[in-house]
């Protein structure tokens, strides 16, 4: 979840042009109703339940061979390839990176009738990349790291010389003349951006839907979201579209749609990965990425992070994450279920102790702590979000608001109220998380929480519809997820990994990993051995419906 601060008199001048679009949309009509009741085409997605997926949930973690998966997974699926093992196989020259490439087109276009996850395609292009890349391959010749591999940009990270939308009607013809220092560094790095993913409008929500872009749907079942606001990009990779995601997470908007996809996410540690060029020193904002491993997230992570000229806040040492780690046993981890104040779904707290007995099995000490923080978090939180949109997007408010989400609007309104003295006293709230934090560390390796509270959200649902979980009324904005209180202590890094499914929607659950601030390495070790215990991408994936 973030915002924008793009010229906005250069997107309300190219409101009134018109564009060449890869697919129509229905831009002049609301994306779902706003109202409380689902419409009928929601109806009609809640009794699809995807063939083999309702009703089902991955083997439980603490006895992953109890349980078979709901379809025998080719584990050699060209399409689902981790980049580590595409990348040895073209070395080895056993795959190209144009078979990959056209594996995942036709994963694209078998998919998106239903999923809606991307908004431009490059298929030409990519193709012409890709073939430049095999001959690499082929003659043997020095390669870039992520040389031939697939990389979906968010349609909300900046690119030069194409189209970047946001999301939003008022950017539908907006070309950048730059692009984000972490997509430039992708790219330069031999990545392959053949399509944009989709995104809530200025990336604002946790689910993925626009007036531009319609409905975004999650394709282990599309009557609920994928998440958001890299959505799209968390349902690109579970559906196979693509092997890597890039992402920004200013609430969770990386590490939501990573557990609902059932794929990992990682938000680095502020001033890891540059900041883009329209929310310069923006601390609730972090660059990272998503993807099918934690190697992969390792591989993206070792290319985009570093000092770069165009962010000042960005850290001049570069940590390297190495490709393999040693285990667990022996460290102390932290376990909070409610973070203090939420209330949380009981199959996400199923799937959250599930995966605590494998980290015991892998010699971890996992103690249940009182992490101490309340709602007042969550207030915290709201007013810093709804002020830097204001700072940013405030002319909103007497231009063009009939072609913004009502609720962007609504949160503009709020922002505006806010004076400097509450905003500055923000940071009294953040150093007391800190200070708890910090004592936690004191005696633990990490903590380890859920990422969302519930998956039972619907694909298109109104921030502003009621919301219960677990018999609890619930802020209906953000409520359901436990992500944003960590980019309020940014410093920490934070991945999402897969615990299991919801057996009620067959949505994925997840559980975050917050390490100590800075200390990259002991996240990804900690996600690493996990992820080595469940192997999540060989059991199931989602499959087609007829």
């Amino acid at each position: 979840m973030e915002s924008h601060g793009v010229e906005l008199t250069q997107a309300v001048r190219s409101l009134a042009s018109s564009t060449k679009r890869r697919r129509d949309v229905m831009s002049q009509a609301p994306y779902e109703s706003f109202e409380g009741q689902p419409n009928l085409e929601r109806r009609r997605l809640l009794g699809i339940a995807l063939a083999g997926v309702a009703g089902s949930v991955l083997p439980a973690a603490s006895s992953a061979a109890a349980a078979g998966p709901s379809e025998k997974v080719d584990v050699d699926d060209i399409a689902y390839l981790t980049a580590g093992e595409a990348l040895a196989r073209f070395r080895a020259r056993t795959l190209s990176p144009v078979e990959l490439l056209r594996a995942q087109i036709k994963q694209v276009e078998a998919w998106e009738p239903t999923l809606k996850a991307t908004t431009y395609t490059y298929f030409d292009e990519a193709l012409d990349q890709a073939r430049i890349a095999e001959g690499k391959y082929a003659r043997g010749e020095p390669v870039r790291p992520l040389e031939g591999l697939t990389c979906s940009i968010k349609d909300y990270h900046s690119v030069k010389g194409k189209i970047t939308t946001y999301g939003s009607r008022l950017y539908k013809d907006f070309v950048p003349d730059q692009s984000a220092p972490t997509v430039e560094r992708l790219l330069a790095a031999g990545a392959i951006m053949h399509c944009r993913t989709t995104t809530p409008e200025f990336a604002h929500s946790g689910v993925t839907a626009s007036l531009l872009w319609g409905v975004t749907h999650n394709p282990w079942n599309p009557a609920y979201t994928p998440g958001g606001s890299t959505g799209g990009g968390g349902a690109a990779l579970a559906a196979g579209y693509t092997t890597l995601q890039d992402g920004t997470d200013g609430g969770g908007s990386i590490r939501i749609p990573a557990a609902m996809n059932g794929v990992f996410g990682y938000k680095p540690p502020w001033g890891r990965n540059p900041d883009d060029r329209e929310h310069p020193n923006e601390w609730l904002i972090h660059y990272g990425e998503l993807a099918r491993s934690v190697g992969d997230c390792a591989l993206m992570q070792n290319v985009t992070s570093g000092q770069h000229p165009a962010d000042m806040s960005s850290l001049r040492d570069k940590v390297v994450i190495p490709p393999t780690f040693d285990g667990i046993a022996g460290m102390k981890i932290a376990m909070s279920m409610d973070l203090g104040y939420f209330a949380v779904d009981p199959e996400v707290e199923k799937n959250t102790r599930n995966a605590v007995s494998v980290l015991r099995s892998l010699g971890a000490v996992v103690d249940e702590v009182d992490i101490g923080w309340t709602k007042e978090v969550e207030e915290t939180w709201n007013t810093r979000w709804q002020g830097v949109f204001y700072a940013l997007a405030g002319s909103l408010l007497t231009k063009s608001r009939n072609d913004v989400d009502p609720f962007v609007i609504r949160i503009l309104e709020e922002g505006k109220k806010h004076d400097v003295t509450k905003f500055y006293n923000l940071n009294t709230v953040r150093q007391k998380m800190y200070a708890s934090m910090t004592k936690i560390f004191e005696t633990h390796d990490a903590l380890i929480c859920p990422t969302t509270a519930t998956t039972k959200i619907v694909a298109g649902r109104s921030s502003e519809e009621p919301l219960t979980i677990n018999g609890k009324s619930v802020n209906p904005f953000i409520g359901w997820f436990m992500t944003y209180p960590f980019n309020l202590v940014g410093t920490l890094p934070v991945m999402s990994v897969p615990t299991g499914f919801d057996a009620e929607t067959s949505v994925p659950t997840g559980m975050q990993i917050i390490g100590p601030a800075y200390d990259d390495l002991r996240v990804f070790r900690i996600a690493s051995a996990f992820e080595g215990a469940t192997r999540p991408w060989q059991h199931r994936r989602p499959k087609l419906a007829a």
